[in-house]
């Protein structure tokens, strides 16, 4: 008979004692964030000083494990969702979802197919109909399917639109985007494999918008080339400033030339839950397919992104394969395998914790979230434009600002304004009082405010200008 001692597993009394003390970690974490200082830094020596090892052959007491854990990886990570947390997209996150994501580990839902898991497949397909009614799309003829994130649903989208349009010979087709398109485009485009000379970024104009007649005069020369323009990526919320491309009239354009219209909301879709937003968003709704990142804006933890198309038949015919492993779990076509939406087909349960937290909170209070955000961050620009010290080189657009140390009556070369600039965003982040990096602007080097956390105060953004303010006169301004 064959025995077997190796069964990975704790006693109920163990698994309860050591349960306790990570939840009640994850507790004291969300209730004294705000206190500790947000940013995390260390040299790739000091890292593997503390955990560079050979992998033991010997377990070691579960709870010294935990402490280490706790002690040297949790405090050596940035908090993202800190109220100074200013830059790239932080995020917020909130409880809710951070238990939803533990049930859905603990329970070790399978969230790829039906047979699997009927309640894990409904979920989605519930919260990806509440996500289609949000934008405007047909919630009976569209679909969508949740992802790890922005770059994944962009890749599923190119992918897509290249089976709709193009089918096997992709040979001719040409993609357009702006020069404020999301880096995640460029790569999925080439993972889809498309050359470089199969891209066509196109200018921005003065406001960072697509710039729509170079837009047209480049479809017209590629049709006069014999090329096939098939995918135009619009970007609802830009990286850079938030900045919405003009989506009503791209939609026209797409529909006269029969392009497939992607739209890449990935920052700022869920925008459209405040009046402002909605305003600023009109047109999402012609979108062939739309990228949305709830573990952005919609406060949820990492990793939950989304892929929504004007019709669910365009995911399967794209992505459904047949082995016979899979043969005894298709089912009849109203239940759903999402492993046939898109490229994964070991899914973990995404939909639990964007389910619970909605139906925990309601989208009232999501919307009253999202508008003090765009608020605030226009409240800043305000601020910013009253001081003698600060440029706003970019204004307020759904919750970002781009701004840069520029006092009245200095003399300093550009050159010597960039480096200044970025002196103030090095001296700020090794000081851990707060993440603010740069970006670049029309060629200047600029600081860039990304407000979409509920929890960061007015207060806490003068703080972190003042401080700036600070650093900059410890750098004479010749």
């Amino acid at each position: 008979m064959i025995k077997n001692d190796a069964t990975l597993a704790l006693s109920k009394t163990e698994m309860k004692e050591y349960g306790y003390k990570v939840i009640d970690a994850i507790v004291e974490h969300f209730e004294t964030q705000s206190n500790k200082l947000p940013v995390a830094l260390a040299t790739r020596e000091e890292m593997d000083h503390t955990f560079l090892e050979q992998a033991p052959e010997l377990g070691a007491d579960a709870d010294e494990v935990l402490e280490f854990v706790l002690q040297k990886v949790m405090t050596k990570s940035s908090i993202v969702s800190h109220p100074k947390m200013y830059s790239f997209v932080p995020g917020p996150s909130n409880y809710i979802s951070t238990m939803a994501d533990t049930l859905a580990t603990g329970f070790n839902v399978f969230s790829g197919g039906w047979t699997a898991s009927p309640a894990a497949a409904e979920i989605e397909i519930v919260t990806m109909n509440w996500l289609l009614g949000l934008f405007g799309f047909p919630t009976k003829k569209g679909g969508g399917i949740f992802t790890s994130g922005g770059s994944m649903a962009n890749l599923t989208a190119i992918v897509t639109a290249r089976q709709v349009k193009c089918g096997e010979d992709f040979s001719k087709a040409v993609i357009y985007l702006s020069d404020q398109a999301h880096s995640s485009n460029i790569k999925a485009i080439r993972i889809a494999g498309f050359s470089r000379k199969q891209i066509r970024i196109i200018p921005t104009d003065s406001e960072f918008k697509f710039a729509l007649n170079k837009l047209k005069n480049a479809i017209a020369k590629d049709r006069l080339k014999g090329l096939q323009p098939f995918c135009l990526i619009a970007t609802a919320g830009t990286t850079n400033t938030g900045t919405v491309d003009p989506l009503a009239a791209m939609a026209k354009i797409c529909k006269s030339e029969d392009i497939w219209f992607h739209i890449d909301g990935a920052y700022g879709a869920a925008a459209v839950l405040s009046e402002k937003g909605k305003k600023a968003l009109k047109g999402i709704e012609k979108a062939d397919s739309l990228t949305v990142d709830p573990h952005k804006w919609f406060f949820q933890p990492y990793e939950i992104g989304c892929l929504l198309v004007r019709n669910h038949k365009w995911l399967k015919s794209t992505f459904t394969e047949k082995p016979e492993y899979l043969r005894d779990v298709e089912g009849n076509p109203s239940e759903i395998n999402f492993f046939d939406h898109g490229i994964e087909l070991t899914r973990r349960f995404r939909a639990l914790k964007f389910y619970m937290s909605i139906k925990t909170f309601g989208l009232k209070e999501f919307r009253k979230a999202i508008s003090y955000n765009i608020e605030i961050a226009e409240a800043t620009e305000s601020y910013l434009r009253k001081s003698p010290n600060w440029e706003v080189t970019s204004p307020a657009t759904l919750a970002v600002i781009n701004f840069r140390y520029n006092p009245i009556g200095n003399q300093l070369s550009e050159k010597k304004l960039d480096a200044l600039n970025q002196y103030i965003s090095k001296k700020m982040v090794a000081s851990n009082e707060s993440m603010l990096v740069t970006t670049v602007l029309n060629k200047q080097v600029v600081l860039r405010m990304c407000l979409i956390n509920p929890r960061t105060t007015f207060q806490d953004i003068k703080e972190t200008l003042e401080m700036c303010e600070q650093f900059a006169e410890e750098k004479p301004l010749t």
